[in-house]
């Protein structure tokens, strides 16, 4: 059943530090796509300062949703749904984005569409079309259910497998750490600066990644990861490389190791690290024979994962441009695009922010129950 024909949908996007904003036509086609990055200002402090970004959010989120609309040609009389990231994230930065959408939504009487952020980024994947301005590398092909979707980002680490729009199953996740904190905290050991996926990734290609061995974690679940395990190995090794004992301080490290032991410590944590995710994503793929396999999420950027999975699995898997693997609104309003050809939109009065909702727990899983 369709409840509402939506065409172009404006996403918004701000459950961390990026104010996001874009337009999508027909879930597949992207108008616009602008991104205000904070990364300058929460580098200085070496992560995400909560009340920092929310400041941030409220300073641009009306200029970014406008250059959004003037990107893609497009008035508020051309725009036929909102879609919003109303969970999970930091909730300041979630409020932001929710009160610009919900105001705008009662303004302009737009249907509204609260998005998961986490499911949104596998949505990215979908894009396959853009705007003449725009000059992004695109799959050229949607991906076909049932699709395996490895997730994996700063605050998560996922394996879902979906038989279809909204009807999905968890297979597996981080029992701690998600593996991009592990990027960021074992770059914080090395002195490399945040965000640490890509200052490890860029520091692991001038370094061998079988210098160090690093132990993967043994789980109960096939499909479920462990990353704070080989933090605290790469901790430990750095500790034994400089001749300290457990107790010396982790931030008096990096100034203790020369380039080449930062850069081999980087790319044995990295091999590592990401051969772990490659590992499980293989084993769901054998049991579970998906027509497509995806991944998302910021470390989905990662060249050495992608290079992983394209060797080890035997099938051709199209990756989404890496300007729409990091925190993006383009994402948003593609899922929202499906969303809506499945749900009611939601009254604008009553959407409010959940910091810390599973995907498990989303309207899609209370339609199926």
């Amino acid at each position: 059943m369709v409840y509402f024909t939506v065409v172009k949908i404006l996403g918004i996007e701000s459950s961390c530090d990026e104010t996001a904003a874009a337009v999508v036509e027909d879930g597949y086609r992207l108008l616009s796509n602008v991104v205000h990055s904070q990364i300058d200002i929460h580098a200085v402090y070496g992560g995400v300062v909560p009340e920092v970004a929310a400041r941030s959010h409220i300073e641009v989120i009306n200029p970014v949703i406008n250059q959004a609309l003037a990107n893609a040609n497009c008035t508020w009389d051309d725009i036929d749904a909102i879609a919003v990231t109303y969970a999970p994230g930091l909730v300041g930065s979630l409020l932001v984005g929710t009160l610009a959408a919900r105001t705008l939504a009662i303004t302009h009487n737009k249907p509204l569409y609260p998005i998961h952020h986490v499911e949104a980024h596998v949505y990215a994947n979908f894009i396959t079309a853009q705007s003449d301005t725009l000059e992004l590398t695109l799959p050229q092909h949607q991906p076909q259910f049932p699709m395996l979707a490895l997730i994996v980002s700063g605050g998560h680490s996922q394996l879902v497998l979906f038989r279809d729009h909204g009807d999905y199953e968890l297979l597996g996740q981080t029992q701690d750490d998600a593996v991009g904190e592990a990027f960021d905290k074992v770059a914080k050991i090395l002195g490399l600066p945040y965000p640490g996926g890509p200052s490890i990734a860029t520091k692991a290609l001038e370094g061998n990644p079988k210098a160090y061995q690093l132990p993967k974690a043994r789980l109960q679940g096939k499909y479920d990861f462990s990353f704070s395990g080989l933090k605290t190995a790469v901790l430990r090794a750095v500790q034994r490389e400089v001749g300290v004992d457990v107790t010396f301080p982790s931030s008096g490290l990096a100034e203790r190791l020369d380039d080449a032991q930062k850069a081999n410590f980087a790319a044995s944590f990295q091999h590592t690290a990401i051969e772990t995710l490659v590992d499980k994503a293989e084993a769901a793929y054998h049991d579970y024979s998906p027509d497509s396999v995806v991944i998302a999420g910021g470390v989905a950027a990662s060249q050495e994962l992608r290079r992983q999975l394209s060797d080890r699995l035997p099938l051709p898997i199209e990756y989404a441009p890496m300007s729409l693997c990091t925190d993006n609104a383009a994402m948003i309003a593609t899922l929202g695009y499906f969303y809506a050809q499945k749900h009611q939109p939601s009254d604008p009065s009553e959407v409010s922010v959940t910091p810390s909702l599973s995907m498990t727990k989303t309207a899609w899983a209370q339609t199926r129950s």
